[in-house]
């Protein structure tokens, strides 16, 4: 908060500071009040009046005052006052980290409520807000891939792309895994100085892809590390069908009539991960999936993203500090 051309670093400390203040002066004023009491005392013995040559309240009120004002400076210091704002240049260090979110009509059958897409999209938030310093891009697929949103620092906007995400983003329904490895893997050949390349995968695991294992030895080769995060349950539940308007009219049907169960298909995905040096993992509900896949990414080398120029107010607590030892020493010597 900006007050009197001070900008307030730590406002909320105000009712602390005031309250250490409000004590300090009932405390000398209590104190005062003692010595004038018995100032008066001692002025109607004629031999008590004797200890107090020298004595001035005039001098006790300014010895007061100066304290007074000494822990108003000392005491404001927790409030962090800033000015002089200073451009910095800041070299950030990070990896970056590609996180590919199937959106085929599979990923709307609710064996996780109330369905997986939303499901994986809860655990991607979850993910990114537990990143340090990555850089995030948003890749969505099906039968096709393309990139959502860009490799970014900034999470509120990937956070408002991932929001608009669902299964009609992306017209195919089928998923087709080696789409989205060659998106991404595309999106790295124009960063060649990548010393860490990872892709996150969340993904039930039905895979119709016509080219997976060539796709999965230029990973490989490339070093792309990928991490895949199951989604959905071995059990498996129907897809359920809805209307243009997304009310759900049925379930999806096979070309017999029967329901069609969709599988959470953990084999594919882990041999995906396995062989390009990342992990798997089945989607939990609660954050031991996050963290496992956070201690794996934290595991490769950082790489320098970019030199960044940041306006910061500079820290101004040492000139309170210094007229708070001034009254506190002038408070002494007087």
């Amino acid at each position: 908060m900006v007050l009197s051309g001070i900008t307030w670093g730590a406002l909320e400390n105000i009712f602390i500071v005031g309250a250490l203040i409000l004590l300090t002066m009932l405390l000398l004023g209590y104190r005062v009040y003692r010595s004038k009491k018995s100032v008066a005392q001692l002025s109607s013995s004629r031999i008590a009046r004797q200890f107090l040559v020298g004595f001035s309240l005039v001098k006790l009120y300014v010895k007061s005052f100066l304290f007074v004002l000494g822990m108003v400076f000392l005491l404001i210091t927790l409030l962090h006052p800033q000015w002089n704002k200073k451009e910095e240049i800041v070299a950030q260090h990070g990896r970056d980290l590609f996180i590919a979110l199937d959106v085929s009509r599979s990923m709307l059958a609710q064996d996780c409520l109330p369905n997986r897409l939303e499901c994986a999209k809860a655990k991607i938030k979850s993910l990114v807000k537990k990143l340090s310093c990555e850089r995030v891009g948003l890749v969505i697929f099906s039968g096709t891939a393309f990139i959502q949103c860009p490799l970014t620092t900034d999470y509120g906007a990937f956070f408002m792309f991932l929001d608009q995400v669902d299964v009609e983003t992306i017209a195919s329904g089928t998923t087709a895994l080696d789409q989205v490895i060659q998106k991404v893997l595309g999106a790295y050949t124009t960063m060649q100085d990548r010393k860490t390349k990872l892709l996150m995968l969340l993904t039930d695991g039905e895979d119709f892809s016509s080219n997976l294992q060539r796709v999965r030895q230029r990973a490989q080769e490339q070093g792309l590390k990928i991490f895949a995060m199951g989604v959905g349950t071995e059990q498996g539940a129907p897809i359920p069908l809805v209307d243009n308007h997304g009310k759900q009219i049925g379930h999806i049907k096979d070309k017999k009539g029967s329901v069609v169960i969709s599988h959470l298909n953990e084999g594919i995905l882990y041999n995906v991960a396995q062989d390009s040096g990342g992990t798997y993992v089945r989607m939990t509900s609660d954050d031991a999936d996050i963290k496992s896949i956070i201690a794996h990414v934290n595991s490769f080398e950082k790489d320098l993203l970019e030199d960044k120029r940041m306006s910061a107010l500079q820290e101004q607590y040492h000139c309170f500090l210094v007229v708070s030892f001034v009254c506190f020493l002038l408070e002494w010597l007087w």
